[in-house]
């Protein structure tokens, strides 16, 4: 009985924090999404108050006649560059830790960690030499440039190869037995085990692009491959900030990949929970 009421009280200790980390989540996503249909009166007189008194459409129907700043064409872009990234990632990151994870071969482990080990190198530095290479291949205010970089991201591969490593040595032998070379387990005994891996990484890969500010802002000079989180911060302007305007313009951008984690919302959680079981 004892046991059980202590049970009983860590649940509870845990629902209260959880609790109060969700609201602490959602209160500022609720003010975005309520700030977007005050009028700018009152978005600039300050407070938390996430019923709007003068209800308003007027920054939604500014987006959709705005000439200068085209948010649709943002989210286009975004979602291009973001959704090609995403599948050219899964080809290189699946196939690193088929290699790392299936293969054995000598210094497999220790080249693995030795990759690994590059995620401690600041981002920061690795932008001249991208931006030289982006010279080079002549990749400037192109698609390329958005997708291409970053394709060699570590995380991705340390999540699936740990994913891997828990497939069973049985199978993987078994397939060999049977003939199959290493392109077909990896395509049609490797690839399925780890679909909810495989949509994790897919997840992660899409955000990070999608999210991305800095890059985008060094390679890209003209408006035609211009990206959402570029196109938000050109919309606060130089000495004015509208703050319903880019409020509705963020609702606008947080759509797609609200749907886009609905749609994967029950292969996230298996993906998530199953690689962290793995060794």
């Amino acid at each position: 009985m004892a046991l059980k009421a202590v049970e009983r009280r860590k649940k509870r200790v845990s629902f209260i924090l959880l609790s109060i980390f969700s609201v602490v989540w959602i209160v500022p996503i609720l003010w975005v999404i309520s700030t977007s249909f005050k009028t700018e009166n009152e978005a600039v007189s300050g407070g938390l108050n996430l019923i709007p008194r003068e209800f308003t459409l007027a920054s939604y129907r500014y987006l959709l006649q705005d000439e200068q700043h085209n948010i649709f064409m943002y989210v286009w872009n975004s979602f291009r560059a973001a959704g090609l990234h995403t599948i050219l990632y899964l080809v290189v990151a699946s196939m690193a830790a088929y290699a790392y994870g299936i293969l054995r071969f000598k210094g497999r482990d220790k080249m693995f960690w030795l990759l690994v080990s590059t995620m401690m190198i600041p981002v920061v530095m690795n932008l001249v030499p991208l931006y030289a290479i982006m010279i080079r291949f002549e990749w400037l205010n192109s698609l390329q440039a958005l997708v291409v970089p970053g394709l060699g991201g570590i995380f991705g591969i340390f999540l699936l190869r740990q994913f891997n490593l828990g497939i069973p040595d049985d199978i993987i032998d078994s397939a060999k037995i049977d003939g199959a070379n290493h392109f077909q387990i990896y395509w049609k005994l490797v690839l399925p085990l780890t679909k909810p891996a495989l949509v994790v990484v897919a997840l992660f890969a899409f955000m990070a692009n999608w999210n991305e500010y800095l890059w985008p802002l060094i390679v890209l000079n003209d408006a035609t491959y211009r990206t959402l989180p570029v196109g938000l911060a050109l919309m606060q302007g130089t000495y004015n900030v509208y703050y319903s305007r880019l409020m509705a313009a963020t609702v606008v951008s947080m759509i797609p990949v609200l749907f886009l984690f609905m749609g994967a919302q029950r292969f996230f959680i298996k993906g998530i929970t199953m690689t962290g079981m793995k060794n």
